[in-house]
């Protein structure tokens, strides 16, 4: 089965993270930084569409000096300390990928940044394939989802997008995807019940157990 994963706030415990990177990057620039629910709910985009709905007032020349703010900011906070999985991810991806699965990413992030995170955490080719925001189009747009069925010739039917944010859902949603929420990311799950997903996760690890899981 083909198996889209989203990276922050999904696989990766970054939010915190990316709340305090944009919260420094707009005080870097004198701005009063933005309250932490309002950043959470921008996680997932692209991150000229996060800032783009962040600062929609703002002009574009100054849209741009935040987002390098930003990734600078992130970057120093991530070689600190790179952001870990939640609890039971790296098991269950080894075991998704033993059972025969596809696994895939489809984030928000710059191929840049998950490529350098992929080499901080020694994934290489750990994934058979990611598709990025700055190489497609930005959630909730369903290229990059489309992009990868085309790539493993399979149907929307037989993949599923898992993920945190209504960005997801909805991306996976206008496909006829199936899709599975996780409680424990940027958006609360209530928001993505909306959705109507095929299952709700608390713990990543509670994915082996769906029984959607079959080889195609």
């Amino acid at each position: 089965m083909l198996l889209i994963f989203d990276w922050d706030g999904t696989l990766s415990d970054s939010k915190a993270k990316i709340t305090k990177a944009m919260q420094m990057a707009a005080s870097d620039l004198g701005w009063e930084p933005l309250a932490d629910h309002l950043i959470h709910d921008i996680i997932g985009l692209g991150l000229p569409e996060a800032i783009q709905s962040l600062y929609p007032s703002v002009r574009i020349e100054d849209r741009v000096r935040l987002r390098d703010a930003y990734a600078t900011r992130f970057l120093m906070l991530d070689e600190a300390r790179p952001s870990d999985f939640f609890p039971g991810v790296k098991e269950t991806l080894w075991a998704l990928k033993s059972q025969g699965h596809i696994l895939t990413v489809a984030t928000g992030k710059s191929r840049k940044g998950l490529d350098r995170i992929f080499g901080v955490l020694g994934l290489g080719d750990f994934f058979h394939a990611t598709r990025c925001a700055d190489e497609t189009a930005s959630k909730p747009d369903p290229l990059m989802l489309q992009e990868l069925l085309v790539e493993f010739g399979v149907a929307a039917d037989e993949a599923v997008m898992i993920g945190d944010t209504e960005y997801d859902m909805e991306m996976a949603r206008r496909i006829g995807m199936p899709r599975i929420a996780v409680s424990y990311g940027a958006h609360q799950i209530g928001r993505l019940h909306a959705y109507e997903p095929a299952l709700c996760l608390d713990r990543f690890d509670g994915l082996l157990a769906w029984d959607g899981l079959i080889i195609s």
